[in-house]
């Protein structure tokens, strides 16, 4: 939709939007809260049970990869998630009550995904692998992928929600706050758990760890509720344009999945802008399941000073979307921008590797400043011409798509990280920042291809394809 250097008005913003209030600054704050907790249970998830699985339960990198993203793959629900938000009102409203029974239900699943984690761990120990342990294991991937369909319940609404109540006037300032809280929450949710685990040391008893660990997700999963509820109350029916601009809201009956994918997949831009999404995401999160072993095992942190390495990162693209979103993007242009924040992530991550070969946790900090910031700018670059690359009438569902291909990309990320660094250990046995340096360097090609993909994609092209598919639609029901 309308963030886009040029735009058509006369598709997106019909005039009756016009006489409904405009959001202002402190609702969008508030917005933010939501992503705020998921910023907090992104560094739950995959800063913490990573490193428990990998180092303290002794689980091969590549399994317990692969069991993470079990959250992701499950991500074509979110085409689904959100073609109904466009359709089925939950509660009166097309997106509120998706967004808070899907934050309810990944409270309650992370929580139980712990307990499950620490019985792997138990019957490891005791039995080692054999069917006991397969059986809690798959449990344990079983768990997550309810957890991933949580995730995709209320996060695909949400971001629909940040489009129906936003004007092209206001909805880059909506998106740079509301994906500002979102690290804001990654940085405070590290800045909680490290603080919380500060006790435990390097070599701490796995009896002990659970302790802990049960008694910060106590605290936290309920908050990610609270803030998930504070956050869209009411915000939906004061100020969501959605009726007013999709010519289908009085049609929903007939707005079926197969016949918005047809709009979805109208256009080349639309596959083009997919693949880069996927291609950026490597190129972004490749390292996440491999981040804190790598402070553990090369530079012999403490699992609560490896859960703050994401402060670090969260605090460089927290000044990479406000320096994007402010100076950069104004003067560059949005695709011009996103190109310099993936040159310089690519970039970034030669100094991550470089850091390990100092074995100084300090280092190793820095560089992951750094690759936050030009992380940011990349992100706010793609996250703008992904609202570009929306038709309101079938909103969810494209947004829906874009979280699939982010989510699977995110996915193959995480299984890739681990499974290459299993090969990395193999190759190099006596050297293990090389091991994890093999990582890097991959998601940096990953990163390259992006910028590649990035120089094909025509913001136009994609709208005038739509307009024609919605056309289309609407002629074929008429008949």
């Amino acid at each position: 939709m309308a963030t886009g250097d040029s735009s058509d008005s006369s598709f997106i913003q019909p005039e009756n939007s016009a006489s409904l209030p405009k959001i202002n600054l402190l609702t969008m704050f508030r917005l933010g809260l939501f992503q705020m907790g998921l910023g907090m249970m992104s560094v739950l998830i995959f800063g913490v049970f990573n490193r428990i699985l990998i180092k303290e339960l002794g689980v091969p990198a590549t399994l317990a990869s692969i069991i993470l993203a079990i959250t992701l793959f499950v991500a074509p629900a979110r085409v689904w998630f959100g073609q109904m938000s466009d359709t089925k009102k939950l509660w009166g409203y097309h997106r509120t009550g998706y967004v808070l029974i899907g934050a309810a239900s990944l409270a309650i699943t992370a929580f139980i995904a712990l307990q499950v984690m620490w019985q792997v761990g138990n019957s490891l120990k005791l039995v080692g692998w054999t069917g006991q342990t397969y059986a809690w294991t798959a449990l344990l991937a079983f768990i997550f992928g309810i957890y991933g369909l949580a995730v995709s319940a209320s996060s695909t609404p949400f971001t629909t929600l940040l489009v129906d109540v936003s004007d092209e006037d206001n909805r880059s300032k909506l998106v740079g706050i509301d994906w500002s809280m979102l690290i804001t929450g990654t940085i405070i949710g590290a800045i909680i758990i490290g603080t919380l685990l500060k006790k435990l040391t390097i070599n701490a008893p796995i009896e002990e760890i659970q302790t802990q660990l049960n008694q910060v997700f106590l605290i936290a999963t309920p908050l990610v509720f609270g803030l998930a509820l504070a956050s869209t109350w009411g915000v939906e029916k004061k100020y969501s344009r959605y009726a007013s601009r999709s010519r289908l809201v009085n049609q929903e009956e007939k707005i079926t999945l197969g016949r918005a994918w047809r709009i979805l997949t109208a256009s080349r831009q639309t596959q083009l802008f997919f693949t880069f999404l996927m291609a950026l995401t490597l190129g972004l999160f490749m390292q996440d399941p491999v981040l804190e072993p790598y402070g553990g095992e090369v530079f012999n942190m403490e699992i609560g000073a490896t859960a703050t390495l994401n402060a670090y990162f969260g605090t460089g693209t927290l000044l990479g979307l406000s320096t994007s979103g402010f100076v950069i993007m104004p003067r560059l242009g949005k695709r011009n921008a996103t190109k310099l924040g993936c040159t310089l992530v690519a970039v970034s991550l030669l100094g991550i590797i470089l850091s390990g070969f100092t074995h100084n946790p300090t280092m190793l900090k820095m560089a992951l400043l750094f690759f936050g910031l030009f992380s940011g700018i990349a992100t706010t670059g793609a996250i703008t011409l992904m609202l570009d690359l929306t038709a309101a009438e079938t909103a969810g569902t494209f947004i829906g798509a874009w979280g699939l291909s982010q989510a699977l990309a995110r996915g193959v990320a995480t299984v890739s990280g681990g499974a290459f660094l299993d090969i990395g250990k193999q190759i190099f046995t006596n050297n293990v920042v090389l091991a994890y340096g093999l990582v890097f360097l991959l998601q940096g090609m990953a990163m390259i291809l992006a910028i590649w993909l990035l120089t094909r994609v025509d913001v136009q092209e994609f709208r005038t394809n739509a307009k024609d598919a919605i056309a289309t639609v609407m002629e074929t029901e008429l008949d």
